[in-house]
């Protein structure tokens, strides 16, 4: 019996994140500066991120259907995913995401 271990190589895509924050509170700031981190690491400069400040733009809250901050939408790659917080759960924006390599175990 033999395991091989296979890995799903994704093609390079671009990335456009939207973060939703309210002002530069402490839990805003941190959202940024985790979100920066993760895409430096992951997303090999494919990526562009628009912070979205609703303390100046609060229509595009209801616009958006932003109903709690800081968010984090990715437009791109569709489909569009939404994840609340200030991101400092590294591993849970990775899954969410799907930027980690799936691994499968097979059996030959």
């Amino acid at each position: 019996m033999e395991f091989q271990e296979e890995s799903n190589v994704r093609e390079p895509e671009f990335w456009e994140l939207q973060l939703y924050v309210a002002g530069q509170t402490p839990k805003s700031l941190k959202a940024f500066a985790n979100l920066k981190k993760i895409c430096q690491e992951h997303l090999n400069g494919q990526y562009r991120i628009e912070v979205i400040d609703l303390m100046e733009n609060p229509n595009l809250a209801k616009q958006n259907q932003i109903v709690a901050l800081p968010t984090l939408v990715r437009k791109l790659p569709e489909p569009m995913k939404v994840i609340i917080g200030d991101l400092s759960n590294q591993e849970k924006i990775l899954l969410g995401f799907n930027l980690q390599p799936i691994k499968a175990w097979k059996t030959y």
